[in-house]
């Protein structure tokens, strides 16, 4: 069993979308700047993890990523695999000290790996995001928008000191003469 960097990013990505979750979608690049993650690299994550149903994604503007599914639902071993696939969490077939070395410490590894899998099946995203905000995690306040939808910046009336017409106009420039 290897753990990559892409299930290192894939967990950390996944954590920090459900902290983030109540104020609508989160946009990739806001995960990317805030976990120094490649926006491209992200997409192709979040790619992964779409396909096997654990986020769900709102295009448009206002768009971003949502949890799919309850992060109380979600493992880390459910992470891991969608982005490594389904084999990841098994164990090598190969061995680097030869097929005798392999045969002797066999049920060794494979015991570790059932062990390991049982451990990353029992946590679950929603323990770790209530870790994270154990630890003070800053969370932005972003107000919940309806999903997909644009909101319009509230304007301000334009203030002048210009003539409102051309009477006004003639009257300022005929009481400058």
């Amino acid at each position: 069993m290897r753990l990559s960097a892409k299930s290192r990013f894939a967990v950390a990505a996944m954590i920090d979308l459900a902290l983030r979750e109540n104020s609508g979608p989160v946009p990739l690049n806001s995960i990317g700047l805030r976990l120094q993650i490649s926006l491209s690299y992200l997409e192709q994550l979040f790619s992964k993890l779409r396909q096997q149903g654990l986020v769900e994604s709102t295009r448009g503007p206002g768009g971003g990523y949502a949890l799919g599914r309850n992060p109380q639902q979600i493992s880390v071993a459910d992470i891991i695999r969608a982005v490594e696939g389904p084999r990841a969490l098994q164990s090598e077939e190969s061995s680097e000290t030869g097929e005798a070395g392999w045969q002797l410490t066999q049920d060794l590894w494979s015991g570790l790996n059932s062990r390991m899998m049982e451990h990353l099946q029992s946590i679950k995203l929603q323990q770790l995001c209530e870790e994270q905000r154990a630890k003070g995690v800053p969370l932005e306040t972003r107000p919940a928008s309806r999903r997909g939808i644009f909101t319009q910046r509230k304007t301000e009336a334009v203030k002048t000191t210009a003539p409102n017409s051309v009477f006004a106009l003639a009257a300022a420039l005929a009481g400058k003469r």
